[in-house]
């Protein structure tokens, strides 16, 4: 078996990739916490890239229409 990459996200850790194992086995491993700097996925870069985009919506504050569209 080979390094298994995750993320630990609301109490459960979430491998990055496909795991080897069969459905419910009992594993132990010792994690370690690593900060390689890695790119975002393409998906993520995508969703990175719109959200640094400005748009010109043509009204000058927009925080004082938030409740137009609440429930």
């Amino acid at each position: 078996m080979s390094e298994v990459h995750a993320v630990f996200e609301k109490g459960v850790f979430r491998p990055l990739g496909p795991v080897d194992l069969p459905d419910k086995a009992h594993v132990v491993f010792e994690p370690h916490v690593v900060d390689d700097g890695c790119a975002p996925t393409p998906a993520m870069a995508r969703v990175y890239d719109v959200l640094s985009r400005n748009y010109d919506t043509g009204v000058s504050d927009l925080a004082a229409r938030h409740d137009e569209h609440q429930p």
